[in-house]
């Protein structure tokens, strides 16, 4: 009954701050508070600067910023330009055409920002004058797009996983390897449904095709090479274990603005942007993350989520069904908060139940991902289909609608990684045995 009580005390004074407009951050910082104010006799003040210091001061947080600054650069170079002009040869044949320009793009410069509305609006910004141009289809445009922008939630680096890791002190390194399969997974699904609705639609797809000789295929990519060769450089150092998560985003910083350099696209202006940019993302980020600590720590402080683990294990759930309830509920969730704040506000109640009921954290961490992934693509606070609106200026419900096979798609890759979990283990199990 404690429990009971305690938990729909938390639920209720944070919806009400949150529902004022408060800042995530400031209404975790004040349930926490009240809290321990309340309920126990510890110093709230003291406690407050401990776990708000110790957690801004992580070594492991190093690596946020840095993907974030690495993302801020590359967005402010020619890379949308040349992801259109180095993808197109090779797609235009596939059935659908330049649409899978959306697909193979965002999953490229997913691997290089790390945020889902990033890499929409970076590849949106080339792929849909273009394709208009060419008189595709608005409803496979934009929901492929929509679609595919949510890989820069998963594959790596990603920022949500970082902040995952750091929350339930798993390893980010084996948090970023354990993303790339299903991340490559989703991007094939979505391909796939590309390929079945142009077939499906003939008449409505263009019929428009530009020969290109193979050495001119080469030459139209070559700016693409560069970025490439950065990724694998960064993931690589990871999964081999010659840098740590943090050192591998010092060395895409650093490639970064090499990059742009050389591309002619780094100047004091763009500079000073990318870093203004990033530090504003990653404060807000790590006030979060700060906020998400002390909550954490004043339900420690009440017994709260050791007792809840508890009545969930007397409930006797099976895991399956456990992990079905969780699929729904962050779901819903993620139709009001966006996916970092979701995570950040739930983990300190759902970690213990997981590991209560046996489930491998870096699992959890990708299949996490994979569900607020889908939030992003969801009214009435999908970030998506926001950033498109702006964009493709169409209504919210068309996009929505669009976007809904999409969202579907990710719900059997859910179900996927639930039956085969070694789709997600494999390749850390991989790097485990590389580095020893």
């Amino acid at each position: 009954m404690t429990e009971l009580f305690l938990s729909i005390f938390f639920i209720s004074v944070l919806l009400l701050f949150l529902s004022t407009g408060i800042w995530v951050a400031l209404s975790m910082i004040g349930v926490s508070a009240i809290a321990m104010l309340l309920f126990t006799s510890r110093p709230v003040g003291d406690a407050m600067a401990t776990i708000i210091w110790g957690t801004s001061s992580s070594w492991t947080l190093t690596a946020l910023p840095l993907f974030v600054w690495m993302g801020e650069i590359l967005f402010r170079t020619k890379l949308s330009e040349n992801l259109f002009e180095g993808l197109s040869p090779w797609m235009q044949k596939l059935p659908g055409g330049l649409i899978h320009v959306n697909v193979v793009g965002c999953a490229l410069f997913a691997a290089i920002s790390g945020s889902s509305a990033a890499t929409v609006a970076t590849v949106g910004k080339m792929s849909i004058p273009e394709l208009r141009k060419r008189k595709y289809p608005e409803k496979i445009l934009l929901g492929s797009l929509a679609g595919s922008g949510t890989l820069g939630l998963l594959i790596p680096p990603s920022i949500i996983l970082i902040i995952y890791g750091v929350t339930v002190q798993e390893s980010i390194a084996k948090l970023f390897v354990a993303g790339i399969v299903p991340g490559i997974m989703i991007a094939l699904f979505f391909m796939g449904y590309v390929i079945l609705w142009s077939l499906l639609n003939k008449k409505e797809m263009p019929n428009i095709f530009t020969k290109y000789s193979f050495m001119e295929k080469i030459r139209r990519s070559s700016k693409l090479i560069p970025v490439i060769l950065l990724i694998f450089s960064v993931i690589g150092s990871i999964y081999t274990g010659i840098a740590t998560a943090t050192e591998a985003a010092s060395l895409g910083v650093v490639g970064s603005l090499v990059l742009s350099f050389f591309q002619n696209s780094l100047n004091w202006n763009n500079f000073k942007n990318s870093l203004l940019g990033a530090t504003i993302t990653s404060c807000m980020i790590s006030f979060i993350l700060a906020g998400s600590a002390f909550l954490s720590l004043a339900m420690g402080f009440t017994g709260l989520p050791r007792n809840l683990a508890l009545w969930i294990n007397s409930l006797e759930l099976s895991p399956y069904i456990l992990i079905f309830v969780l699929m729904i509920f962050y779901i819903i969730l993620g139709m009001f908060l966006d996916g970092i704040s979701a995570v950040v506000l739930t983990m300190a109640i759902i970690e213990p139940m997981i590991r209560q009921a046996g489930f491998d954290m870096i699992w959890f961490g990708i299949f996490l991902v994979v569900v607020v992934e889908m939030a992003q693509i969801t009214p009435p606070v999908g970030f998506n289909l926001f950033v498109l609106q702006g964009m493709a200026k169409k209504d919210m419900g068309f996009i929505a609608k669009s976007a809904f096979p999409l969202f579907v798609l990710m719900i059997l890759a859910t179900f996927v990684l639930i039956i085969f979990p070694e789709i997600v283990m494999w390749l850390p199990d991989q790097m485990i045995k590389n580095i020893s």
